[in-house]
């Protein structure tokens, strides 16, 4: 299972979920679903996403075993 911690680094940020979208060029909806953990990201969009918020990916995305 892919965990992230996506509503904390925006809420960091103070960004929206479409403020971060637009940072990545994804929709608002897959953010949205990223968050709610219905959708991996891929490894590319993953890595945009963690350097959207200045940090490494194991830091806003965590695996773990089910």
């Amino acid at each position: 299972m892919l965990k992230n911690k996506l509503v904390v680094c925006r809420a960091e940020k103070a960004w929206t979920q479409q403020e971060l979208a637009n940072q990545v060029g994804v929709s608002r909806q897959t953010i949205a679903s990223l968050e709610k953990s219905k959708y991996n990201p891929s490894l590319i969009l993953g890595f945009k996403i963690a350097n959207a918020f200045n940090k490494t990916l194991t830091e806003v995305f965590e695996y773990e075993e089910e």
